[in-house]
């Protein structure tokens, strides 16, 4: 017979269908309810002191040494508990003990394991607990630090559990505090636990509310088990002070605080020359021999942030071809009798196009992008709302739609090429070199346009494209050889393009490189071939283009093709060179780089160890400046004056909580008003844009 007194004094999981005789057991034959705390005569219950006090003896006297703080109270038979229960609530330093009634306190709850029947299980208020839960609710949801003081929150508290103590923003700020050190203790484990390379991204935000400069820090590394992390390191206050050499001692400390100053693979930053300083500086801070190749990887300019300052500019020259159309999506989503007048009149002539007008940020090309791409697709909306509204004014000709519709073709690799460099789910850098190398060819092609637009416009895109890509990474040309649906072949099948009669000495340049960067791997890891590692340079590790031929943006197919018709045989003397000799593999939509080296790394010890630090380096900021969303919402005009070291804890703390809760730990899902944005689903689309 299961009773209530059975559920008081143990954690035993009872079967909902013994409810009923538990309830019966609880009355007597007249079904009044008898008591379930008579103690039978000459027995007592121990006290629950004991539960938070150890016997020890010291000096051959029995002490009761308190486990919370460590203090040591007498503890003989004739001296009785009451003085170590007056401990317990008034005089223990360790805040947060449960008093008599929490201890005693359980709560049923219903639970169902494994697909069975619904149980009920008992289970004890821990106000400790509770406050944790309290703290990790504030910094994962943007909550602000008020709100444990909120009225209705506190009644709703006090009804779930009237033993629940109110919290202050205070005490709140101090939980929160304990959960940033304890989520960073996890980050750091995480880190140190792995083997491989850290790819840092950094960039800088202006908080427009407080007038305050911030540095953000994020680490990109792949783990043992073959999956890409990011973990956001510092949300860094910086002073009136932005010099070079400031900026560069603050991130060289974050570099010390977490250990990782000697597995630094590349630094991703924006393309500028305070940027440069920085470089130079931590090249003098950072010991050269850690370095990968002695340095000449260190430094990685963002690639979005280079497509931006090639493409932005040039948009000038369509400007006049486009204001109407911009007057014309600015004059009807000025007003919100406006919108719900054009999206009346669209349902009306049955356009098939759910996305709304959209207003772009002239400083920002891809948003000029957007705002032509929905424009087009009510065109027709705008012409019948000319003839109903007579202060509508601004509606474009034939002429220039077809000029927009023009602009959108050119545009749109450009644009599906910074979507998929900006994915943060999938490895980026074994994507880079194809696509550039498309872009600059398919360049040619629009400056013979019949368009006198498009070819001044082109034009001067060349220009800027040479000088920004006059040098490549070449650490990117080794991801794409890492990659087993390319390998050299994709080399093979560019520089001829590229080079044209030049193409075998910079073919040759590429496998010197690989070889070096192999026998650097082979170096650290003690496996050392008779060849002798070589001096490593700047010009060995940078390719410059080129005019090449016009062709259609990167045919995965033509490609397979060349590569069937030019395999290479090569005698099996390392892992680079069994590697290449191995047939390139089918590319699929859903094909895993990470997974497909996790399962091959036993075959390729050395070349798997460089798979996992170059594919971890991403080609943009994207992921840190993807912070500075969050720090927005964080950071409102009704928040402005919260202290940069809170600010850093909220910031790193639910960063570190929403990675944590994703099964994968992955950075890219962000929190965004209620629900997750997936800013990553695009990735996938664009690239099937371009393969």
């Amino acid at each position: 017979m299961v009773t209530w007194q059975h559920i008081k004094n143990t954690n035993d999981v009872i079967p909902l269908e013994g409810v009923q005789e538990v309830e019966e057991a609880s009355r007597d034959d007249d079904g009044v309810e008898q008591s379930s705390n008579k103690k039978k005569r000459g027995m007592r219950e121990p006290s629950y002191v004991w539960g938070h006090f150890t016997k020890v003896t010291i000096n051959s006297e029995l002490k009761a040494k308190c486990n919370h703080c460590q203090a040591k109270l007498v503890a003989s038979g004739h001296n009785g508990t009451s003085h170590l229960d007056r401990h317990l609530k008034k005089s223990c330093k360790a805040k947060g003990v449960p008093s008599v009634l929490d201890s005693l306190q359980k709560t049923l709850s219903v639970t169902r394991k494994d697909d069975g029947p619904s149980c009920i299980e008992t289970r004890e208020f821990d106000p400790i607990v509770a406050r944790q839960k309290i703290a990790t609710l504030v910094g994962k949801h943007e909550l602000p630090l008020n709100f444990v003081e909120y009225e209705a929150f506190r009644d709703l508290m006090s009804y779930a559990n009237p033993l629940v103590k109110n919290l202050s923003r205070n005490t709140l700020k101090s939980e929160i505090f304990k959960l940033y050190q304890a989520e960073k203790a996890k980050a750091m484990a995480l880190l140190e636990n792995n083997d491989s390379r850290v790819a840092i991204t950094t960039d800088m935000w202006t908080a427009s509310n407080q007038k305050k400069w911030y540095m953000v820090v994020t680490g990109h590394f792949v783990d043992k088990s073959w999956r890409l992390q990011s973990r956001i390191l510092r949300f860094i206050y910086l002073p009136a002070s932005h010099t070079a050499e400031f900026l560069s001692e603050a991130f060289f400390k974050c570099m010390l605080d977490w250990n990782v100053d000697r597995r630094i693979s590349v630094v991703t930053l924006d393309n500028c020359s305070t940027n440069d300083a920085i470089v130079d500086r931590l090249m003098g801070l950072i010991s050269v021999d850690s370095m990968l190749m002695g340095g000449n990887f260190f430094h990685m300019r963002c690639v979005t942030h280079i497509l931006n300052l090639i493409v932005k500019d040039e948009m000038k020259v369509i400007e006049e071809w486009i204001k109407k159309i911009r007057d014309s999506v600015a004059y009807w989503t000025g007003t919100p009798k406006r919108v719900e007048t054009f999206e009346m009149a669209a349902r009306q002539l049955q356009v098939k196009c759910e996305k709304k007008l959209v207003l772009d940020c002239v400083t920002r090309w891809n948003s000029t992008y957007v705002m032509l791409d929905v424009a087009v697709k009510y065109k027709i909306v705008f012409s019948r709302l000319q003839q109903r509204d007579k202060h509508y004014t601004s509606l474009p000709t034939d002429e220039e739609w077809e000029m927009a519709e023009k602009m959108l073709e050119y545009l749109l690799p450009f644009y599906s090429m910074t979507e998929l460099f900006s994915g943060t789910q999938y490895p980026t850098s074994n994507l880079f070199f194809p696509m550039i190398c498309e872009m600059r060819i398919n360049l040619d092609e629009w400056d013979l346009s019949n368009v006198h637009v498009v070819r001044e416009m082109t034009g001067q895109m060349i220009m800027k494209f040479d000088k920004y890509w006059a040098q490549i990474h070449g650490i990117l040309v080794m991801a794409v050889i890492l990659d087993p649906r390319f390998k050299i072949q994709l080399v093979n099948y560019y520089f001829p393009q590229l080079y044209g009669e030049g193409a075998a000495n910079e073919i040759q340049r590429v496998r010197n490189l690989s070889n070096d960067l192999v026998k650097f791997y082979e170096v650290k890891s003690g496996n050392v071939s008779d060849a002798v590692v070589g001096e490593f340079s700047s010009a060995d590790v940078c390719f410059n283009f080129n005019l090449g031929t016009g062709r259609k943006f990167f045919d995965i197919r033509k490609f397979e093709a060349f590569a069937s018709q030019n395999s290479e045989t090569i005698v099996s003397k390392s892992d680079l060179e069994r590697y290449l000799e191995e047939p390139l593999i089918k590319s699929t939509s859903n094909f895993d780089i990470l997974n497909w080296w996790k399962v091959n790394q036993g075959k390729y010890p050395i070349l798997a160890q460089m798979a996992k630090d170059i594919l971890a380096i991403p080609v943009t900021a994207v992921a840190s400046e993807s912070t500075f969303s969050t720090g927005g919402r964080v950071l409102t005009p009704h928040r402005s004056r919260l202290h940069p070291t809170t600010l850093e804890a909220l910031m790193c703390t639910q960063h570190w909580l929403w990675v944590n809760s994703k099964g994968k730990i992955l950075e890219s899902e962000i929190f965004n008003g209620e629900e997750f944005v997936d800013e990553d689903e695009s990735g996938p689309q664009a690239l099937e844009y371009f393969f």
